[in-house]
């Protein structure tokens, strides 16, 4: 299949579903139970594209071990956030512990 086509294709769908909803504007309500699940699709689809990329960040199976440097940054973000609730801070810390691990300065 041509790309060109396909990645243009996509564009248009997407276009067209946020310009339909921009036009439509207030004279569309969604229902409460669709609106309370329409807040978790950030969420799901932040987790959908981060848990591939730490647990086979190659993309040849899984490397669920201690020399897997997105594996370590993810567990120490999770650590961080579940202590603090500090998102800076959970950033800050779980990229210093990538970039750490990575380089060989930490858990060497």
């Amino acid at each position: 299949m041509n790309f060109t086509l396909m990645i243009l294709g996509m564009a248009a769908v997407t276009i067209f579903i946020k310009a339909a909803i921009f036009v439509l504007g207030g004279r569309v309500v969604f229902p409460p139970l669709l609106q309370q699940a329409l807040g978790f699709v950030p969420v799901t689809v932040l987790t959908a594209i981060i848990v591939p990329m730490v647990l086979a960040p190659h993309g040849e199976g899984l490397e669920l071990n201690w020399r897997n440097p997105q594996l370590i940054g993810a567990l120490a973000a999770m650590l961080v956030c579940a202590a603090t609730r500090r998102q800076l801070l959970t950033i800050t810390v779980a990229l210093a512990v990538f970039f750490g691990w990575q380089l060989g300065v930490i858990g060497t």
